[in-house]
């Protein structure tokens, strides 16, 4: 049938987008995502803080006065020793400041609390014992506005970094391109390993269900693989595509709009960044790079679970090969880990050809710039080195799907594939 392979594919594809699962993950990861982004400010804005009254026990007599309150801490002078300030329910806590304190402040000052406290008040406390501690010490120096001339002297900056490589000089962010990096690895990680492995559970099914018998009279096996391979390949890029056009959507919206916050005109860190996520040619870029490196990684990753899936009858058996086939995923992912902080070593160029990390280790390299070649020469090694592992797996998919009630050893597997 000079159309078998069409009709796999077609199946394959509308078979898994009607499905409900496959509507209802398209549309809430992206509202997740934006919840995720904006629900702590929205909580933030209507929590109401809860006024903490902390009754402070000061042994030095200079701490205490250098306390101030602030929103929902207030600082009161306890007036009792600690065995009675325990007993009074109008406190929420008991700041114990002992005499040794501005010497040794860990080891003298001790907080006693009636339930644990919020990690913005406990945050506040720690602040402010440690700046008046500060104050005590600085006063002994005997010089005059000495804490004014400290402030005034401190450089707190953030380094505007210009991309040279360019045709015109463009701001980047540092932070910008490590949260992509990172973003678009765990996308690649989490398409190769899911998609792949549904190709995997496809045919399982379909075998320990005889159908595959039924299919194979009138499709041949390396069509029937192929098919399914690039019909759940289409599901995955329908999926990326539908979320990129959702987030860039958002990012329209959104960037203006922190952009004309007065923080983030001060902020050249922030600056840097929101003229990235402007810069449309760099964002399509990274996309269309994403999308390469998902479609070689995917056909390479799935072309093995569609042979592992074929040499067994059920996913119980399916564990210890498909380990064989997860684990250079997963050491591409923890790879990338040290390829994000350092793009350019030797150690990231190489896991950068090496077809089984390539395709996660050279999406967190190329938020940070990567020679063009460099890129080119990656995907042609993992598209060949995929064409390879295609015709290596049909060989072992063909001999695979006529084998029931034993589960074959790697060995066995390697001896299919050796058939002509």
């Amino acid at each position: 049938m000079k159309n078998a392979l069409g009709l796999v594919i077609s199946r394959e594809y509308l078979e898994r987008v009607k499905r409900k699962s496959f509507i209802i993950s398209t549309l809430l990861v992206p509202l997740f995502m934006v919840i995720i982004m904006v629900a702590p400010a929205v909580l933030m804005l209507m929590s109401e803080p809860e006024n903490k009254v902390i009754a402070v026990i000061d042994d030095t007599g200079v701490v205490a006065p250098r306390l101030h309150g602030e929103g929902e801490v207030q600082f009161v002078n306890a007036g009792e020793p600690l065995d009675s300030a325990r007993n009074n329910a109008d406190y929420s806590a008991i700041l114990v400041i002992g005499e040794k304190a501005i010497e040794r402040p860990d080891a003298n000052i001790t907080l006693y609390s009636h339930g644990s406290l919020t990690l913005i008040s406990s945050s506040y406390i720690s602040g402010q014992i440690s700046k008046a501690i500060e104050d005590v010490r600085l006063k002994a120096y005997n010089i005059e506005n000495l804490r004014t001339i400290m402030e005034e002297v401190k450089v707190d900056m953030s380094l505007p970094v210009i991309d040279i490589d360019k045709s015109e000089d463009t701001a980047t962010s540092a932070g910008l391109s490590y949260a992509l990096a990172l973003g678009t690895d765990m996308i690649l990680y989490m398409f190769i390993l899911i998609y792949g492995q549904m190709v995997m559970t496809s045919i399982i099914e379909e075998k320990s269900n005889r159908v595959l018998e039924l299919v194979v009279s009138s499709v041949k096996p390396t069509q029937l693989m192929l098919g399914k391979i690039l019909g759940i390949g289409l599901v995955a890029i329908t999926q990326i595509l539908i979320w990129g056009a959702v987030l860039a959507a958002c990012s329209a919206w959104l960037v203006p709009f922190v952009a004309n916050m007065p923080e983030a005109a001060e902020e050249a860190e922030i600056a840097a960044a929101l003229s990235q996520l402007g810069d449309a040619g760099y964002m399509f870029s990274i996309f269309a790079w994403m999308i390469v490196f998902i479609i070689g990684g995917y056909l390479f990753y799935s072309s093995i679970f569609a042979a592992i899936g074929s040499a067994v009858d059920n996913i119980q058996d399916a564990s210890q090969l498909t380990s064989v086939a997860t684990m250079p995923i997963i050491i591409g992912v923890v790879a990338s880990m040290s390829v994000i902080n350092n793009p350019n070593s030797t150690l990231a160029f190489w896991l950068s050809m090496i077809p089984f990390t390539s395709p996660m280790t050279m999406m967190a390299r190329l938020p940070f710039g990567v020679p063009v070649w460099e890129t080119a020469l990656s995907l042609i090694l993992l598209y060949a080195f995929t064409l390879f592992m295609v015709w290596i797996c049909a060989k072992i998919y063909r001999v695979g799907i006529f084998m029931y009630g034993k589960k074959p050893s790697v060995a066995e597997v390697i001896r299919w594939a050796r058939y002509k």
